[in-house]
């Protein structure tokens, strides 16, 4: 079993944070206890808090992000690992089949090449083919997302691809084992696929930690290919970018400036936790003042700020639906709020004030 995080590019990632937030959970249940991460993505920090021994809820209404957290968070390596190995190795082994999701992204689009989007395709096939539990099939699947995450030829994005190919998508697609963990004894692991006002709704926890989408920036958009390959449904695509025609349709309340302030306060009002933790961009819609002003009611409010770089594809720079750069990014650096609100918040007030973090 690897213990290497989840590795996937992913905007809005908090691999500079992650420890972090765990600390943050230590600190406020150094017994333990239950998480709910209620905007999961790529579940990295739900795997790190599994990994810390936290029982955790993962929820995404996304299907690649559920699948994810199917894999790092609902699954049990010691049941999972043996029979992933030999789907794996199966996979690894099966010739290319050049069909529609070759020609709409090796062709119509260029996020893979056409000998790698082939193989992605045979692949994805097979796993169709199989009878696998919902655990099993979401470890094999996360382990072809990664694999062809790590031949894609974008900035980290799916908005666009490059006009020439990076030199990682030449390389032959592998597929690994992912860094699946072993429940914390005693807590329960389990992943949901709902929107976060149902979730909020539905599940109580120790801890509720949010980290929700700030600005016009869509998680389906950008990762729209990820979004098909899960679902495999290989629908009707637009553009030059060739999304998903349901990125026009799925519309998040949180990518909308007149309406994230409604939908931020609804889930806060639902959360069912002892502690509320929630972490929001300078970038993003809401001030540091609202939010606070917002979370009021839950109890103590703590806020601390944490400078660190801006996502690597806006570092890159600002490139054209042909992945040609066309401008520069005018900040290289954010800065993160954590609001932390409720039963041990009063810890922290002392310390409200901005720390770097160390990259």
């Amino acid at each position: 079993m690897t213990d290497v995080a989840p590795v996937i590019k992913y905007l809005g990632s908090k691999r500079l944070l992650v420890e972090h937030i765990v600390s943050l959970c230590t600190a406020l249940r150094p017994q333990g206890g239950s998480v709910l991460d209620l905007f999961s993505g790529t579940s990295r920090v739900g795997h790190a808090l599994k990994r810390a021994g936290f029982g955790v809820y993962a929820n995404d209404h996304n299907s690649y992000a559920h699948t994810l957290a199917m894999c790092y968070i609902q699954a049990h390596a010691p049941e999972i690992e043996r029979d992933a190995l030999s789907i794996i190795d199966q996979l690894n082994a099966i010739s290319p089949r050049d069909g529609a999701f070759t020609e709409t992204y090796c062709r119509q689009s260029r996020y893979f090449t056409p000998e790698n989007g082939a193989r992605i395709e045979a692949m994805r096939e097979h796993i169709e083919t199989l009878d696998l539990s919902p655990e099993l099939r979401a470890v094999v699947l996360t382990s072809l997302l990664e694999g062809a995450d790590r031949v894609d030829s974008t900035t980290g994005v799916q908005m666009a691809y490059l006009k020439s190919w990076a030199p990682r998508a030449l390389r032959p697609i592998e597929l690994r084992l992912p860094a699946i963990l072993p429940h914390p004894e005693g807590q329960p692991c389990r992943a949901f696929n709902l929107e976060a006002i149902d979730a909020a709704h539905g599940i109580s926890a120790d801890i509720a930690y949010l980290d929700p989408p700030y600005n016009q920036h869509s998680y389906l958009g950008n990762y729209h290919v990820w979004e098909t390959l899960v679902r495999w449904d290989l629908p009707e695509t637009y553009g030059v970018a060739c999304k998903r025609i349901d990125c026009r349709q799925r519309k998040s309340d949180f990518n909308s400036k007149p309406r994230i302030e409604r939908a931020m306060r609804e889930v806060i009002d639902a959360v069912d936790a002892r502690t509320l933790i929630l972490s929001f961009n300078d970038e993003g819609y809401l001030s540091r003042e609202q939010i606070g002003e917002m979370l009021d009611a839950f109890g103590p409010v703590a806020i601390i700020d944490h400078d660190h770089p801006r996502y690597v594809g806006c570092r890159i720079g600002i490139h054209n639906q042909r992945g040609e750069k066309v401008g520069r990014v005018g900040r290289v650096r954010n800065t993160e709020h954590f609001f932390i609100a409720g039963e041990g918040a009063e810890r922290f007030i002392e310390i409200q004030r901005p720390a770097a973090v160390a990259v």
